[in-house]
């Protein structure tokens, strides 16, 4: 176990053009029947394993391994503990969380807790960690006190190998539970997509697919193919959705009901607004509240995303639709005043930056580009900047105790999203941030092609060197990431 070096961070740049250019065989590699494979959709929606604090702490062992059950057959994907998602972790504001992480893969790992303001030196959300093949490895977290509820995930985080760990199934939900919610029945929808090939392995990545993002044949809910999701006419509950995707965007819409968003990314849960669709880029998180209004059967879609291109080199790209999954509603069952109830939920005092002085501005682009004439998409670079990730050098350098504003330029012909890790950004410019608005806060931000986005950070009370990156995370594979260090 050590942190990446820069020789390690060039042989793997290395290693993954050769992994690409063989990779190309994988674009014609058939998927063809996977559906028809499928023994699991339409069977009730099932949920991973919670594993949750007592007393302050919450110990537990995750072990990264090939094989787990995938869309109701047993695969070579990977897993925690057995199942992807793994089990779900739920701890409290002011608890410590334990990890002991073993590596049973052919590759090297690590852990991220994504969306949670820890510590990111030494054993915690420390992404220059390495656990190779065969090691164990401890991680701990202190969840701050005044840390925001919400829903939060886990994932590796090795340079070069993101993409495919987590696109191979190694993923799950991380809750922060708040105080003075209303005591709903709960359901986590962790959405992935993977594409199998006849073996049952995950499928390596064309070039094209690389240059783009991933995306798979399946999209899965908690590793099942458009489940079933039975409630009764009336019936009102809190749904925590995450897009575990690699690359793919989601709009979720649920066919004859509007949503109520109580907040995304764990970050700004409110009093439900009504929506017709929520939009999640890969990393993003909803906490919806969902009412059963009419009955009869309705699909969970994920609408259509154009999510931009390579231009002249391959044209836009759109995430597809699909079935998520299906609800079913019984109007049989419904209770007398049940449509009618409305959960209360807690005004929440969020901090707002934008009264707060900026004591620094910085501005970060994304930035694509060719590495030599004449080269084709083997030879793209991604990057801020103009440069890519180099593991030793530090691109950002905040004071503690300051409050930054940066601005995220896209002038590529793609949408990117942009994960700080450790530390919540909010949304200044870009969204709706009028005065009288809600501090808008984030851990991930889509920033469309040809344009830019203001987000304010507080660097208050954790120093460290960690990471920012594009959330396609064959993007940040091939570079698109930088260091960021806060010190005193």
């Amino acid at each position: 176990m050590a942190d990446l070096s820069r020789r390690a961070a060039l042989r793997l740049a290395g290693l993954g053009a050769v992994t690409a250019t063989v990779g190309a065989v994988g674009l014609w590699r058939t998927t063809a029947g996977q559906e028809s494979r499928l023994a699991d959709s339409g069977l009730t929606l099932a949920e991973p394993e919670v594993l949750s604090s007592v007393d302050g702490r919450l110990e537990v062992e995750l072990v990264a391994a090939r094989g787990v059950r995938l869309a109701g057959r047993q695969t070579r994907a990977l897993g925690y503990a057995g199942t992807s998602p793994g089990p779900t972790m739920r701890v409290n504001p002011g608890d410590t969380l334990r990890v002991t992480l073993t590596n049973r893969l052919e590759a090297t790992t690590n852990l991220h807790t994504h969306g949670l303001h820890v510590s990111p030196a030494g054993k915690g959300d420390n992404p220059f960690r390495m656990v190779e093949p065969g090691e164990s490895a401890q991680y701990e977290f202190a969840i701050p006190q005044d840390h925001p509820a919400g829903t939060f995930w886990y994932h590796p985080h090795h340079h070069g190998t993101v993409a495919d760990q987590v696109f191979g199934g190694l993923f799950g939900a991380l809750i922060v539970a708040g105080q003075d919610e209303p005591d709903l029945p709960e359901r986590l929808l962790v959405v992935s997509d993977i594409s199998l090939d006849a073996a049952d392995f995950p499928t390596d990545p064309s070039l094209p697919e690389v240059m783009m993002g991933r995306e798979g044949k399946l999209v899965l809910v908690n590793g099942q193919h458009q489940p079933r999701i039975d409630l009764v006419a009336g019936a009102v509950e809190r749904w925590r959705v995450v897009n575990a995707c690699v690359s793919r965007f989601l709009r979720l819409a649920l066919d004859g009901h509007q949503l109520g968003l109580l907040g995304i990314d764990g970050q700004a849960l409110t009093s439900p607004t009504p929506v017709d669709t929520v939009t999640l880029a890969p990393g993003n998180r909803a906490d919806l509240v969902v009412t059963a209004a009419r009955g009869g059967s309705h699909a969970l879609r994920t609408l259509s995303v154009d999510r931009g291109g390579m231009g002249m080199m391959g044209g836009n790209h759109t995430s597809p639709e699909a079935v998520v999954a299906e609800v079913r509603v019984d109007e049989a069952g419904q209770s007398p005043g049940a449509v009618a109830l409305q959960p209360s939920w807690p005004d929440r005092v969020l901090p707002d930056l934008r009264a707060r002085a900026v004591d620094r501005r910085r501005k970060i682009t994304f930035t694509m580009g060719m590495m030599g004439m004449g080269m084709g998409m083997e030879g793209m670079a991604f990057g801020f900047d103009g440069r890519e990730f180099d593991p030793e050098r530090v691109d950002q350098d905040p004071r503690l105790g300051t409050v930054e504003e940066w601005t995220v330029v896209n002038t590529t012909p793609m949408d990117h999203p942009f994960h700080l890790h450790v530390w919540p950004m909010q949304v200044v410019r870009g969204r709706d941030t009028s005065a009288d608005s809600r501090p808008d806060w984030r851990d991930v931000v889509i920033v469309p092609t040809n344009s830019e986005v203001h987000v304010r950070i507080s660097f208050d009370d954790v120093g460290g060197r960690t990471v920012y990156h594009c959330h396609i995370l064959d993007h940040e594979d091939r570079g698109m990431m930088g260091v960021v260090r806060t010190t005193g």
